[in-house]
């Protein structure tokens, strides 16, 4: 049985070398090595190996994202266990209302029997992913940082915690929004706090959500409920963020069981009958942190790395693959006409792309929270008019329908479901 672990580290040259096992990072290893398979690529990890697996939540996966994750070969693998969103409705209310009324509703097709967004459980997209990039001959090291690195010219040499050292034409960073390698860059952010928390958790109920997604709005911020596949026994379940207050959401989460449940009653209602939370709830600080540059020479950030937004619109983990087939398109295209694929006047092709696009999904989350995340009458009198013209508007319903799905504006090959 072959060490990948030690393979990578004793291979001291490489083309590509992604830091972070996550969702973003393993697609961009993926889709470079497919593309290439006369690439040497390899990625790094500081978390412990397994921890992944550990991981309970579920992600929202763009139509556009499935199609990228079909042309690498592991939607298969996947689909059977994601559940498609056919219907999204949107309410803004209090959690005393004793109606919610639906403003807005959008089917869930973005193409007959292309549904606009699946459920997929974190760890059976990781697991898929890194399957497929062990399938293809990607070394993953696991349990070690990038301590340091020192860019030379023709490469860049990068220094792990445990004192190896690899040798790349490029590095992609892909280490999350605190990520390390792009203060070590010397990249600078705009970022600030919303004093909000999201506190994600799964619900088992006792009526099926028929594939229904629902997204309250309310004044301490954004209640979703996401539908998920059945559990094994048959278990209803679905998913929940919920935007709280920080210093609310952290008592929550402290909460006594009872406590806890009784509050997300007043949020999720009864609508499908008796509810139970099947798991430990957690809560996250929320804020928007942007890049301000998303390269620096033999360096290229992505995902979480480049930006991090608001859960308001569900499109974080997309915009992180959307980056992924860019960067991916960017670098194939100079690997095939010979160009140096870390060299900043390449990079700054994905940079180009991949800015204006991101900078316009975080000023409409922070606008959209702003908006939505209050109690005030004239707010929510303004809101309200506006979500019901967009109700009666089929041209706009679709237009934001796209824009969900990932297929709006330069789309890049891998998520139209082309090959690079």
């Amino acid at each position: 049985m072959v060490d990948r672990k030690a393979d990578a580290k004793n291979r001291t040259s490489l083309d590509i070398l992604v830091a972070g096992a996550g969702y973003v990072g393993l697609a961009a290893a993926v889709s470079l090595k497919q593309a290439r398979p006369s690439l040497a690529v390899a990625v790094v990890d500081a978390a412990p190996a397994g921890v992944w697996q550990k991981d309970g939540r579920a992600s929202a996966i763009a139509a556009a994202a499935c199609r990228m994750l079909d042309q690498l070969c592991v939607w298969a693998e996947i689909a059977p266990e994601a559940q498609a969103i056919t219907e999204m409705i949107v309410t803004d209310s209090r959690t005393s209302d004793p109606v919610r009324p639906v403003f807005l509703t959008f089917d869930g097709e973005v193409a007959p029997g292309e549904a606009f967004a699946h459920m997929v459980a974190n760890r059976d997209l990781n697991g898929a992913l890194r399957r497929r990039a062990e399938k293809l001959g990607i070394d993953i090291i696991e349990g070690v940082a990038v301590s340091a690195f020192d860019v030379n010219g023709a490469g860049i040499t990068v220094h792990l915690a445990d004192g190896a050292t690899l040798k790349a034409r490029l590095l992609v960073a892909a280490d999350g929004v605190n990520s390390k390698l792009r203060d070590m860059a010397g990249i600078k952010t705009v970022k600030w706090e919303y004093g909000q928390s999201g506190i994600v958790c799964t619900v088992a109920h006792e009526r099926p959500h028929n594939g229904r997604a629902e997204e309250h709005f309310l004044p301490a911020g954004p209640f979703a409920t996401l539908p998920l596949k059945p559990d094994t026994d048959g278990t209803n379940r679905s998913s929940i963020v919920w935007v709280e207050r920080s210093e609310d959401a952290e008592k929550l989460v402290d909460s006594d069981d009872l406590v806890f449940e009784h509050e997300l009653e007043q949020r999720f209602g009864l609508k499908l009958g008796e509810i139970h939370v099947a798991d430990r709830p957690r809560a996250w600080p929320l804020g928007l942190t942007l890049a301000r540059a998303f390269v620096a020479p033999r360096i290229a950030l992505a995902g979480d790395a480049a930006h991090g937004i608001h859960p308001i619109a569900g499109q974080g983990l997309n915009l992180g693959f959307k980056d992924v087939a860019a960067l991916a398109e960017v670098v194939v295209e100079a690997d095939r006409l010979g160009q140096d694929i870390g060299a900043l006047d390449v990079l700054e092709r994905y940079q180009q792309w991949r800015r204006f696009d991101t900078l316009q999904m975080g000023i409409t989350t922070d606008v959209l929270n702003r908006l939505f995340s209050n109690d005030i009458g004239p707010l929510r009198a303004v809101r309200d008019i506006g979500l019901g013209l967009v109700e009666r508007m089929p041209r706009l319903k679709d237009f934001f329908i796209r824009q969900a799905s990932g297929l709006s504006g330069d789309t890049p090959k891998l998520l139209k479901g082309e090959a690079i």
